[in-house]
């Protein structure tokens, strides 16, 4: 008996794939982004991280086109449609509200709150997405919003950077919880982190 081929991930790769691996660029030029705010102080680090998720949510829309368009998908893309979605659309939107100025204990922990709901939401929709296709080639809706969704954040936060208010200037003001800092506008990542694992179902245009 033949042996089977051994896996080839060059042989996987379709046109499509290529538009992810753009999304993930995307998302990881954010976070270097954030880092050089951070070590520089210059807010225009921040504005040009804000800038790279709409362009990651570009290239995310772009490869489902593209593999319709030329009939290619393959489980290798689908993982790595997810694990570009956490960069770009979790990952790096929490690092921007960290640069931002969402440095607290508390805040931190409604960050990483987020990024979980995100990761969750991609690995529930993975495993629910045949059945949810309805015996289809293509998914009827969505179980919680889609982590895409993120960008509403990023659009807040790059507004509050543009007008200066970030840090100790950050919308909402600054609390102290237990000898701990908290920004009340941190919660609107836990308001977008727990509606992405709810079961609230959105129709997927």
């Amino acid at each position: 008996m033949d042996k089977p081929k051994p896996f080839s991930m060059i042989r996987e790769f379709h046109l499509a794939d290529w538009f992810t691996l753009a999304n993930a660029f995307c998302g990881v030029g954010a976070l270097f982004s954030v880092m050089t705010f951070l070590q520089t102080g210059d807010v225009r680090h921040i504005w040009f991280a804000c800038w790279l998720i709409p362009a990651a949510l570009v290239f995310d829309v772009l490869d489902g086109r593209v593999a319709r368009w030329r009939q290619q998908s393959s489980e290798l893309g689908r993982e790595l449609d997810s694990l570009a979605d956490v960069i770009s659309f979790g990952v790096a939107p929490a690092a921007i509200a960290y640069g931002c100025g969402m440095q607290g204990l508390w805040d931190r922990i409604v960050l990483v709150f987020f990024v979980v709901c995100g990761v969750s939401r991609l690995a529930r929709y993975n495993i629910t997405a045949e059945k949810n296709s309805e015996g289809g080639d293509k998914v009827k809706f969505f179980e919680g919003t889609p982590i895409p969704t993120s960008l509403l954040l990023v659009i807040v936060l790059g507004i509050a950077a543009w007008q200066g208010s970030v840090g100790d200037a950050l919308w909402g003001g600054v609390m102290n919880i237990g000898g701990f800092r908290f920004h009340p506008l941190v919660l609107m990542f836990a308001v977008s982190g727990s509606l992405m694992i709810s079961r609230i179902r959105i129709p997927k245009l």
